[in-house]
């Protein structure tokens, strides 16, 4: 070593990272005990005086996107640094590529000193055969160890996200962290009503800019700035101004999450190893879904209502604060396509119907006209009439559930299919014999395959029966007042005196209308009315006297 090198005093910047993210110990690992080891370290060397403490707490070894790493390499940059310590080389970081890359490259490109004291390596001494090997090979350690914590990390989460557990920095607006376990969700009452608020006036028929205004208009703090009200440290990146107000874009959102009907859905974003930090946007196949994790703020109906409406084009007139009533429900009974509300005023009267959609731009269809008035009267009458059926089959079904013949019906259909089940098993156990009796020499090849096929025949035909009484028994068992949720919805609303845009989303899934002004109006529920009606008449079938009786209580 020659007499310059020898009188050389070295500006050292000292660098400590910690970072729980990669399975740091933070007792012997923490921020004060490797500055007090590396001056410790340096108290004796008289050629080493310490000009910056650059400290990145928090921060991943994956990768060197660091803010005060990054300082550091400005300073040397600069000229202001030309020796770096750390405490060891995982404190430098845990990246194979990029710790070999700033040790064998950069470091000594630039001039720089870099000394790892619990490593015993001082860059000044020069790279020995040992150091070679040793170097490298213990920067591959640091590195897959920081691929084992990432790998036991994502799958912790991914149970935890099974398990129905949330693991969000922040609640989602309209709930708040259990007090008690952070991994619960439980209802705020304050910003529910406001959830609440947002599905009822979309419902009503408001559009999503509309109801972002009535937000704004009575002052109702935005989720981001009510998360700061509520002292929370919450940033986003879809903030543009000072202060965030509600937006039709944030409305859509609230509408669409299902959060709000007690769904817990996570898992929709991942980065694709523990060195890139970009996210990614998962398939929606991919997203982790727990029912009933959490009390819903919304009705499912209600949310399954909404998302039908964002899915139809339902503009609000200019001067109207909502749509009109039967919006998005109307079509032409033999194109198909949407009809068209228009207004005309004759003799200082103003009159308004629905005409076919394309009649109106291209004349390929015919016109379709419907008075607004008649149509909706219409729909009123037919509405209350499918009610009070609804209300006839649900005391029907109520006297069936009281028939012996039913409840026979009940303990034979699963008999049935315990049978189907038994029969599913067996043909399967003798399929898996066949190769052991192929092995054995029993039968040959093409028998093997011809018996395997003539019961893989079996199996499916056996499976399909099997599907088939599943759907007869839940048809029995389902199909009564206590558990048909799809009866209930209709019963809400068997006093109704007049329609509303409530009503007609929630109970309505479109209305056809014929050129000879003939109305067909297809309700919501349809499969399950009819399958009650089936049921009805099976039972009709099987105990046509006792039928008689309750049909003629029920009516």
């Amino acid at each position: 070593m020659n007499n310059l090198t020898e009188n050389r005093i070295y500006r050292a910047a000292l660098y400590v990272r910690l970072s729980k993210e990669d399975g740091d110990k933070e007792e012997s690992d923490s921020i004060v005990n490797q500055k007090d080891l590396i001056r410790s370290f340096l108290a004796d060397k008289q050629d080493i005086r310490i000009c910056a403490e650059c400290v990145d707490d928090g921060y991943s070894g994956a990768n060197f996107d660091r803010p005060d790493f990054k300082r550091m390499i400005r300073e040397i940059e600069a000229g202001r640094i030309d020796c770096v310590v750390v405490k060891d080389l995982s404190r430098f970081g845990r990246n194979f590529v990029e710790a070999g890359r700033y040790i064998d490259q950069i470091f000594p490109a630039l001039g720089i000193r870099f000394i790892a004291v619990n490593d015993n390596y001082d860059s000044i001494n020069g790279r020995t055969s040992s150091d070679k090997i040793l170097i490298p090979f213990k920067n591959l350690i640091n590195d897959a160890y920081c691929r084992d914590i990432s790998i036991k990390v994502r799958s912790q989460l991914e149970i935890k996200r099974k398990k129905g557990d949330f693991i969000g920095s922040f609640a989602v607006y309209g709930y708040l962290k259990d007090p008690s376990d952070r991994h619960k969700l439980i209802v705020d009452d304050y910003a529910a009503a406001v959830v609440r608020d947002i599905f009822r006036w979309k419902l009503e028929g408001a559009s999503q800019q509309r109801i972002a205004d009535r937000l704004n208009g009575r002052g109702e703090l935005s989720p981001m700035e009510y998360k700061r009200f509520c002292g929370l440290q919450y940033r986003s990146g879809f903030q543009v101004n000072p202060k965030a107000k509600w937006t039709a874009v944030a409305i859509g959102r609230v509408l669409r999450n299902e959060f709000y009907i007690g769904t817990l859905v996570q898992g929709r974003r991942t980065t694709p190893n523990h060195k890139v930090k970009k996210t990614i946007q998962k398939p929606r196949e991919e997203w982790i879904r727990v029912e009933d994790s959490h009390p819903a703020i919304i009705e499912k109906e209600d949310f399954l209502a909404v998302g039908r409406l964002l899915m139809q084009d339902t503009r609000v007139a200019p001067k109207e604060e909502n749509v009109y009533l039967l919006s998005g429900l109307v079509f032409c009974g033999d194109c198909k396509q949407n009809m068209v509300r228009n207004s005309v005023c004759r003799n200082g009267k103003t009159y308004v119907y629905y005409m076919c959609g394309n009649n109106r731009t291209n004349k390929a269809c015919s016109s379709h006209r419907i008075s607004e008035a008649a149509l909706e009267q219409a729909v009123y009458l037919s509405l209350k009439e499918h009610i009070a059926n609804i209300l006839d089959v649900e005391r029907i079904l109520q006297c069936i559930e009281t028939l012996p013949v039913h409840q026979e019906e009940v303990q034979k259909t699963d008999a049935q299919l315990i049978k189907k089940q038994e029969e599913i098993a067996r043909y399967s156990r003798l399929k898996t014999t066949l190769y052991e009796s192929l092995s054995d020499g029993l039968i040959n090849k093409a028998e093997y395959l011809e018996l395997k096929a003539g019961y893989d025949i079996k199996i499916a035909d056996a499976q399909a029966a099997s599907e088939k009484l599943k759907e007869e028994l839940e048809c029995l068992l389902q199909n009564r007042t206590g558990s048909s949720l799809w009866i209930e919805q209709f019963k809400k609303y068997r006093n109704i005196t007049e329609l509303t845009r409530h009503i007609t989303v929630t109970l309505i899934d479109r209305i056809m209308v014929f050129e000879d002004c003939r109305i067909d109006i297809r309700f919501r529920y349809q499969y399950d009315y009819e399958r009650a009606l089936e049921l009805i008449r099976n039972m009709q079938e099987l105990c046509p006297a006792d039928a008689a009786s309750y049909g003629k209580e029920a009516v």
